[in-house]
């Protein structure tokens, strides 16, 4: 699959699970799209759950969902650190309704729920956040991958396959 031109927002915040930052963003870069990890400040470096280092190339506050074709939400804990922050938040929710597609793994719905853009879609996530996102509006599935309009939502790093060319065929049009 060919990405070139394309632009993604991976989102980085502490204790972000390796396998759903990293799997994607290096399928996406394969591709030849440009991978840009954005978190709280540009040129921080926020350590995984296990301890790997993520070191943004910007941060949240200087972009806007204009900037990137598709937005890519690991799971772990980040998702929690990442929803406190608006701007996480308002570039989520914008990029949704662009119609941009936004995939979210594991706990990344969270972000979603934050971001109040699941009312009426149908997503999975990781078992434990199933009543935040009902709560948000959503129908939850127990599913791989549940593509829902520019929404995609994957379960654990056992779905990142599914999630990943999901998100890719989406970013293709």
């Amino acid at each position: 699959m060919n990405l070139q031109g394309k632009k993604v927002a991976v989102l980085v915040e502490q204790k972000y699970e390796d396998l759903e930052l990293w799997y994607p963003a290096v399928r996406l870069q394969e591709a030849g799209a440009e991978v840009v990890l954005v978190g709280p400040k540009a040129g921080e470096t926020y350590p995984s759950k296990h301890g790997y280092p993520a070191k943004t190339d910007k941060s949240v506050l200087d972009v806007t969902a204009a900037d990137f074709d598709g937005v890519v939400v690991p799971g772990g804990f980040s998702p929690d650190h990442m929803r406190r922050e608006p701007k996480f938040r308002e570039l989520v929710r914008e990029s949704v309704e662009a119609g941009k597609p936004v995939a979210a793994i594991c706990h990344g719905p969270w972000m979603l729920c934050s971001a109040k853009v699941l009312q009426g879609r149908r997503a999975t996530s990781f078992f434990s956040i199933r009543e935040d996102m009902e709560n948000a509006g959503a129908e939850w599935v127990d599913e791989a991958v549940v593509v829902d309009g520019p929404v995609i939502t994957s379960r654990t790093p056992a779905d990142l396959v599914p999630f990943t060319v999901a998100f890719m065929k989406a970013l293709a049009g």
